[in-house]
């Protein structure tokens, strides 16, 4: 599958559109679409809405990458993860309508989700864009029924641009003539470009801090907007960061017209692994068992960020890092905002990843964020070092969702 195209991203909508016509055009049989594009949050908002929206009784198809564990996480079919034969069939079916041209993984892989949603009976499609928003390869649907930009920062600045506003046009390309577009809290450049595309486009916008806000209050997740306010439990996914993630996913609830059960539910129901993620059980557990062991797959400055504002509220315990992360990445960006949280970093390589970042350089960058570092060959190894002289520590493995998938897989 990974020789079909020679380049692994390579962002234009022609091949898709090509592989799409010559299947029928699945993409314009499928149930109503959410479509959703950001920097960070995509997939915990995205898991908040299908949460929403199942305890109504709807059934709900989900697009997410990349995958951590198995590949077919990505594709949701009516709340199920579709199962490892039928994926194979589609994906074959994809690769001969294809006919040997020029392709990337992930474009027949979202044209395969396409095929398996047009022909399952749902309610919704959820589409997280994979990279971007203007060509990513879900952009080929013309009328979603809502949009939604989650926070925009830097990140994939070769392919997206390097200044947030640049990146912000490239998100905004999922915005669609007259069909409203939900956006979450922005740096002020990225907002005056999603407002400036919404305008010329008819898009009514529901923006943070001007048509709804999200906020804790004494414990508690406030929600308000112009109809009303909600006062309902904090969000089950662990971080501050997840009140604006839960406040966009409650504006796109009541977009559709949902209730406060819906809205409710969307805050304790969702499900969404390796975003601070407390491991309880399985052999890494079983190797530090009295160590407070968790997991995120956050990856640049922001998501530095929101980890170490989840750090800096959980009880104070001596915390250590087993960081992994990829050669593509601002690594020093994602650690210096740790810094002050954490004892020490142990740096691994990711195992079975050709752009992984070596373990003496996240070592070195951690050292340069101001960090006490060492070195580790796995994490395991790391894992069994620190319970020998912290046996009681908080241990975050972190740096990069394909760390995170290995930890799962090797965790059972």
């Amino acid at each position: 599958m990974m020789t079909l195209h020679p380049k692994v991203i390579d962002l234009t909508l022609g091949r898709v559109e090509r592989l799409l016509s010559a299947l029928g055009n699945p993409e314009r049989a499928i149930p109503p679409v959410i479509h959703i594009a950001g920097t960070n949050g995509k997939g915990s908002t995205q898991a908040m809405i299908r949460a929403g929206l199942e305890a109504g009784g709807d059934r709900v198809h989900a697009y997410t990458s990349p995958h951590l564990a198995r590949f077919h996480e990505r594709i949701r079919l009516a709340g199920e993860l579709i199962s490892e034969p039928a994926l194979t069939a589609l994906l074959d079916e994809c690769v001969a309508a294809n006919g040997g041209e020029e392709i990337t993984f992930f474009e027949i892989t979202t044209c395969a989700a396409f095929l398996a949603f047009a022909r399952t009976q749902a309610d919704w499609t959820l589409l997280e864009v994979g990279l971007g928003g203007r060509l990513d390869a879900t952009n080929v649907v013309d009328h979603p029924r809502l949009t939604i930009i989650t926070p925009v920062s830097m990140d994939h600045e070769s392919f997206l641009g390097d200044t947030v506003a640049k990146i912000a046009g490239e998100k905004a390309g999922i915005i669609k003539r007259g069909v409203p577009v939900i956006v979450g809290p922005q740096h002020p450049d990225g907002l005056a470009v999603i407002e400036a595309q919404a305008a010329r486009l008819g898009a009514p916008v529901l923006a943070h801090g001007q048509h709804w806000q999200a906020f804790e209050d004494r414990g508690r997740l406030i929600y308000q907007d112009e109809t009303g306010l909600l006062d309902l439990p904090l969000p089950n996914l662990p971080g501050p960061h997840q009140i604006q993630n839960a406040g966009a996913a409650i504006a796109a609830l009541r977009a559709l017209g949902r209730d406060e059960a819906a809205c409710e539910a969307a805050v304790t129901r969702a499900v969404w692994p390796a975003r601070m993620q407390r491991l309880r059980r399985g052999p890494l557990v079983d190797l530090a068992p009295q160590v407070e062991l968790w997991l995120d797959g956050g990856h640049n400055p922001a998501g530095g960020e929101a980890v170490a504002a989840t750090l800096a509220r959980m009880p104070r315990r001596e915390t250590h890092l087993i960081c992994g992360m990829l050669n593509t990445k601002d690594v020093t960006g994602y650690m210096r905002p740790l810094a002050p949280q954490v004892a020490r970093l142990h740096a691994v390589s990711i195992p079975g990843e050709k752009n992984t970042l070596p373990a003496e350089a996240t070592r070195d960058a951690a050292r340069a964020a101001g960090m006490d570092a060492v070195t580790a060959g796995s994490v395991a190894e790391a894992l069994a070092g620190i319970a020998a002289t912290s046996p009681e520590a908080r241990v975050l493995i972190c740096g990069s969702l394909y760390l995170a998938g290995t930890v799962l897989r090797e965790n059972g």
